[in-house]
Formats: structure tokens, C-alpha cells, sequence
């Protein structure tokens, strides 16, 4: 895959509800192949649920869907697993299970639950994408013991595993401390210099400022704004969006945004 960029992802006019209430009211995300693109939006603004939407993991509705041109909803969820993989915040394991037998169901969709072939491949496999995910250390730790960090990033090296085109995660930052947050942010943006499509829900702007080439504000079931950090995180968009004040200077060394906030006053609800 290394230097073979597809065409990305183009989502087109989704829609989801729960009950009474529309949580994603036709919304239109694209995402280019060969980039990060954040996606961003205050709490309950339906950037999991969007994430969990494209991955096929929860149902609704779509006008299209479409990977590298080819249709998602039209595609066997195997075949749908071996394109998409899906790093949620918080995952379950069953008893007994290592961070390596974690990273394995990574394969399945390339395997079959009950293959025994390729044994030697598939160890091979394992092993790049606990190293890569720096999760290594945690291969033969019983997986209930695993702190948060260290789950989200035997989390990740399944994700890795999977040999995905497209990588959602949701939150990839959560539980880690900043150097973790620093390495599993740089990893997304090698994987896309890989040619992957990279889609991250983030909370932290500055994280997506300094790493994403794209990003897609959303709120209130709609895209706010989507494009470059340096076009689309202004200080009108935080304010409106986010309702807290902040000053958006310059990156040093760049031209990325560093944004400052103002942690006497917020914007009136």
C-alpha cells in the first residue's frame, strides 16, 4: 500500500435517529485517501455515532457510501471488514485473553474464524502490529489487566492488524499521557503518508490542528465546516460551535493554527 493513495471516502447525506430525536440530520463527509482528516464536535454532537455508521457497525441511512469509488453498503460485511477497521474508545475481552489473541481477531476478516493456514504469516502480522502500535510489551498480558492507555493501543494494533484502506478511531488519544498521545498521533499520520484513508474523532483542537490535513467540524447534525486546519478553525467557528473564547495565533516553525483559549469567560449559552 506504501505510496498508493485511493480516492478516499465519499459519505453522502447520512442520517441517523433515536427515537424521537435526529441525531444526524443528511450529513456529507468526504475524507481523501492519503490523509488525516479529524472530525470534531462538542460532546453529543454524533461523531461516534457517524464513525460507527461508516464502519457498518450501526445501521441507518445513506445516500451513498462509497470507498475508493466503490460502494461500502453494497459490500459483504467480511469483505466490508477487510476495507474498514473501527478503533472504538472502550472494548470488552473475554476471559483469559492476551493482548496478542486481542490483535489476532484483527486477521479473521482475511482468515475465517476456523483457518490454520498461513499460522507463520499470521504470527508475522501479529507481531508488526503490536510493534507498530507500540503495544508490544502488552502481548502476552492478560488483557483484563490492561490499563486504559494500554488498551487503546493493543486496540489499535488489532485495528492494524486488520490491514485496513480506511482506519476510523474514535478518540485515539483517550486514557494515553501526552507522549503516548504524541506517538499514537504521529502513527496516524505515517499510516496516511502509507496511503490509508485516516478518519479520528477528536476533542482536543490543537491535536488536530498540529496533525490532521483536513478537518470536518460537526454539530447539531450538520457539518459546520470542513477543509484545511488553517481555513476552518477560526475564532468565530470556536465560539460558535464550542461557545468558549480563544485567540488563534500561529503555529512556530508553521503555518498551522495553535489556538489559545480563554480560561476566565465562555462564550453565553
Amino acid at each position: 500500500m506504501t505510496g498508493v493513495h485511493g480516492s478516499g471516502l465519499d459519505a453522502r447525506r447520512i442520517r441517523f435517529g433515536h427515537g424521537d430525536r435526529l441525531i444526524i440530520d443528511g450529513m456529507h463527509l468526504t475524507a481523501p485517501g492519503g490523509a488525516v482528516t479529524a472530525l470534531l464536535g462538542p460532546n453529543g454532537s454524533g461523531k461516534s455515532t457517524l464513525l460507527r455508521l461508516i464502519a457498518g457497525t450501526l445501521r441507518g441511512e445513506a445516500d451513498a457510501l462509497e470507498l475508493d469509488g466503490g460502494s461500502l453498503t453494497a459490500m459483504r460485511r467480511r469483505e466490508r471488514a477487510q476495507r474498514v477497521a473501527l478503533v472504538e474508545q472502550e472494548w470488552s475481552a473475554a476471559e483469559g485473553m492476551t493482548g496478542r489473541d486481542i490483535v489476532g481477531l484483527g486477521l479473521l476478516p482475511h482468515r475465517g474464524w476456523l483457518s490454520f493456514e498461513g499460522e507463520e504469516a499470521d504470527a508475522v502480522a501479529t507481531h508488526a502490529a503490536l510493534t507498530r502500535a507500540g503495544a508490544f510489551e502488552f502481548a502476552e498480558r492478560d488483557a483484563a489487566t490492561l490499563s486504559g492507555g494500554e488498551r487503546q493501543r493493543v486496540n489499535l494494533a488489532r485495528a492494524l492488524a486488520q490491514r485496513p484502506t480506511l482506519l476510523l478511531c474514535d478518540e485515539p488519544t483517550n486514557h494515553l499521557d501526552i507522549r503516548a498521545q504524541l506517538d499514537a498521533l504521529v502513527l496516524l499520520r505515517s499510516l496516511a503518508r502509507d496511503g490509508m484513508t485516516v478518519i479520528a474523532a477528536l476533542h482536543d483542537l490543537n491535536h488536530a490542528a498540529a496533525f490532521a490535513d483536513r478537518v470536518v467540524v460537526v454539530a447539531d447534525g450538520h457539518v459546520q465546516a470542513a477543509g484545511s486546519p488553517q481555513n476552518v478553525l477560526t475564532r468565530e467557528l470556536i465560539a460558535r460551535v464550542w461557545r468558549v473564547d480563544a485567540e488563534v495565533l500561529t503555529r512556530p516553525g508553521s503555518d498551522r493554527p495553535l489556538i489559545v483559549f480563554d480560561t476566565e469567560h465562555a462564550v453565553a449559552r
